[in-house]
């Protein structure tokens, strides 16, 4: 009989926790038994995902947190080794959209905000997390990316380079770390109803919703041992 709670004793970290998809990706965790760090830039928002944990009897952490500051993730790494001295889930899914026209009219400092954001800010994670799962000798490390990142998206073209960038940095970091048993996935949702997403013209009850990207990750972390599932690529049942 499989437990109700297959992740107790372990941490898992979760950045852009204070909303949408980040938030969803806490709770589920946290009634699977986690102790879910919430990491983010607005501790108000954080402090509402820790409080909804808390009234389900979960465990939570906020650690004030800017993924595009290099500073910024060592020290919460460092705070997590020394609170915890262990990590076994990160996921990345602070991100930022970029919608508003074509590529040639973008100003150079929203391609740079959102370049930093959703992939440079991944890298700063897997940097300063990844060693603790490399001493522990296990984990996992999901990147929350896009069906932007697999497909044309006129008028978002730096976003959608973003999450390709973050698909191809997810496929060769799981090679890299895949023989120290540390397993490395990408989740790609179509438009989920956030404030993220573009909703003109798209029923947002016909919308993938927060709750369907966390799902799919704690399929993820709920696998048997001998594999995992490198990529999953999420749509509503109905196009939107």
């Amino acid at each position: 009989m499989k437990s109700e709670r297959p992740l107790d004793t372990q941490v898992a970290i979760i950045t852009g926790a204070g909303r949408g998809i980040g938030a969803a990706i806490a709770r589920k965790l946290a009634t699977m038994g986690a102790t879910a760090v919430l990491c983010g830039r607005t501790r108000a928002a954080l402090e509402n995902t820790a409080q909804a944990i808390a009234q389900s009897q979960g465990r939570s952490e906020i650690i004030a947190c800017d993924v595009t500051q290099v500073n910024s993730v060592e020290a919460a790494a460092k705070r997590v080794e020394s609170a915890f001295g262990r990590i076994d889930i990160l996921v990345n899914n602070a991100g930022i959209g970029g919608f508003g026209g074509p590529l040639h009219q973008l100003p150079p400092d929203a391609w740079e905000q959102i370049l930093n954001t959703n992939l440079r800010g991944v890298f700063y994670t897997i940097r300063a997390f990844a060693p603790l799962m490399v001493k522990a000798g296990s984990g996992h490390i999901i990147n929350i990316s896009s069906l932007a990142g697999k497909n044309a998206l006129p008028n978002g073209a730096a976003y959608a380079a973003s999450k390709w960038g973050l698909n191809g940095l997810t496929y060769s970091v799981a090679e890299e770390l895949r023989g120290q048993n540390i397993r490395v996935s990408v989740i790609c949702p179509g438009s989920v109803n956030t404030e993220l997403s573009p909703h003109t013209g798209k029923d947002p009850m016909k919308m993938l919703q927060p709750e369907d990207v966390a799902h799919a990750l704690e399929m993820l972390v709920t696998q048997a041992p001998q594999s995992f599932v490198s990529e999953i690529l999420l749509r509503p049942t109905q196009k939107p």
